[in-house]
């Protein structure tokens, strides 16, 4: 019997440390980005925003409803793991103290328990099965977007991102992170591009990503859009922000050199705002680069202009 209830233990042990590893895993630590020059925000902390804090632990806050799933499915499965832990640990120390030496000299040497056996294998799929049912919602909600307010195209390039709003004509440009040397107050060393991704608060926006040369990944955490951008395929994901802000991403697939050269910024304006951006937006990029501003907008800035380019 000892035999039996050792063997089970170390699979329970084994079973909580995984656990443990899992919970940090998903919990995540979203430390701030390290800069060398001003020791890593220029300017105010944005904490509000969808950005890296210093010492923060885990998920970033959400920005969406794609983000308040994972929350919600990250919460489900802390809990079912600080279960099986407290479990783990309470069963240890009962095994400990009941089959110690100093009043169980002789130890049984029952080998099989059918009970035991049984059980062990039968718990843990019933709580696979628990969690992978609203597990697999999940992906089905984040896979397509259901009646979409307008589309972006992503397309990855080494190394930048390019951006293109089908619904409002042949508008385009592509988005580079600022240098460390230009940054402006309020904007955050690799993070901060030149030309951010506007959208309108509220809109359900479907994102159709592929990539140009090799694979990249648009991830952008606070709104909950993780998606490839694969050459020769298009790929579907959405998002929608429900409140005003800046959240930021990168791609997070290591894709070459200068990998750390892609940043993602995604600045949700009131619908007014969006539609002034686009009218100045077709005026601007009809012109060509030249015609833009220099630098965008600091995120804290209420005035939402244009980014200058840099190509």
């Amino acid at each position: 019997m000892r035999r039996v209830i050792g063997s089970g233990l170390r699979w329970l042990g084994m079973a909580a440390w995984l656990g443990l590893a899992g919970a940090f895993g998903a919990a995540g630590v979203a430390l701030a980005q390290d800069n060398r020059a001003s020791g890593g925000v220029v300017g105010e902390t944005h904490s509000s925003l969808g950005a890296p804090i210093p010492w923060g632990i885990g998920l970033q806050p959400a920005g969406g409803p794609v983000k308040e799933a994972i929350h919600d499915f990250n919460t489900l499965v802390l809990w079912i793991i600080v279960v099986i832990t407290a479990f783990v640990l309470v069963l240890l120390a009962y095994a400990v103290w009941r089959y110690r030496e100093g009043v169980n000299p002789t130890p049984s040497r029952t080998s099989h328990n059918t009970v035991l056996e049984v059980a062990w294998t039968v718990v843990p799929v019933l709580i696979l099965l628990i969690i992978a049912i609203p597990s697999f919602r999940l992906i089905y909600y984040q896979d397509r977007a259901r009646d979409a307010d307008m589309t972006i195209n992503v397309q990855g390039r080494q190394w930048y991102w390019h951006y293109a709003y089908p619904d409002h004509g042949t508008l385009a440009f592509d988005s580079r992170p600022i240098p460390d040397d230009e940054l402006k107050p309020g904007q955050i060393r690799s993070l901060s591009v030149d030309e951010p991704l506007v959208i309108p608060v509220g809109a359900t926006v479907r994102v159709l990503t592929t990539g140009q040369d090799v694979i990249h990944s648009f991830f952008v955490p606070a709104l909950g859009v993780q998606k490839y951008t694969i050459p020769g395929r298009t790929l579907e994901t959405w998002f929608r922000a429900d409140r005003e802000g800046t959240f930021y991403g990168q791609c997070n697939q290591i894709c070459g050199t200068n990998h750390w050269f892609m940043p993602i910024e995604v600045r949700a304006v009131s619908p007014e705002r969006f539609q002034a951006w686009i009218e100045e937006a077709k005026q601007r990029y009809a012109q060509g680069p030249a015609a833009a501003p220099a630098l965008a907008a600091a995120p804290a800035d209420p005035g939402l202009q244009l980014a200058g380019s840099r190509r």
